[in-house]
């Protein structure tokens, strides 16, 4: 019995030993593994600005803008068109352009006492070969008056009065034009498809009056 005892207990002591070795062994292995796998003179930390710019949400592309302008407008329809402008809350992006038209000098017949008689004067204008001239119809103070030719200086308009007297014309005279009012234009800056079809629409109630592009020269920076 006392030998199959220490044959045992010397059995148990080889059987612990050998686990000894192997899982220490086996341990050493998983270690080098992992030191392999972490490389740790390739880890580098990363400042806060790149851990910003990994975690920055890319910025949504702009839109397509343009610069259109709205017109023209003349008198009260220029105020009536700001008015329908102003829910839009286009703030800095609208701004307005003036065109003032040019007074200039005419040669003309001064009006005559119907249009019957206007009519008579023109066949004899046609007579003499003249052929560019104008009926006035519905001006209250020009109406059956004759124009013969509109001109920006007064030379030049001197300069048709002699030609057309050297053809026998004797009743034109030069005059100065009244000046018109100048008329008004709408502009809208940086207007997004919305915006532009927003103006179309508002086109819409404003007669003779047209959307386009603003010149090139006209476009905000």
């Amino acid at each position: 019995m006392r030998t199959m005892f220490f044959i045992l207990v010397l059995a148990n002591v080889a059987f612990f030993a050998f686990a000894w070795s192997g899982g220490g062994a086996e341990a050493n292995g998983e270690a080098q593994i992992i030191g392999q796998q972490l490389n740790p003179e390739k880890i580098h930390l990363l400042v806060p600005e790149q851990v910003s710019a990994l975690t920055r949400k890319p910025e949504p592309p702009k839109l397509a803008t343009v610069c259109l302008e709205w017109g023209a407008f003349a008198g009260a329809d220029a105020a009536r068109a700001g008015q329908a402008l102003e829910p839009l809350g286009l703030g800095a992006k609208l701004t307005q352009r003036k065109q003032e038209d040019v007074a200039g000098f005419w040669v003309y017949v001064p009006p005559l006492a119907s249009r019957q008689a206007a009519t008579q004067k023109a066949g004899e204008l046609k007579r003499l070969g003249v052929d560019d001239y104008f009926v006035v119809p519905d001006d209250p103070k020009w109406r059956n008056a004759i124009s013969l030719g509109v001109f920006k200086t007064e030379e030049a308009a001197k300069a048709r009065l002699d030609a057309l007297r050297a053809k026998g014309v004797k009743s034109a005279t030069v005059g100065a034009r009244e000046a018109q009012p100048g008329k008004t234009y709408f502009q809208v800056h940086e207007a997004n498809s919305t915006l532009v079809a927003k103006l179309n629409e508002l086109k819409q109630g404003f007669a003779g009056t047209e959307v386009r592009e603003c010149a090139p020269d006209e476009k905000k920076g």
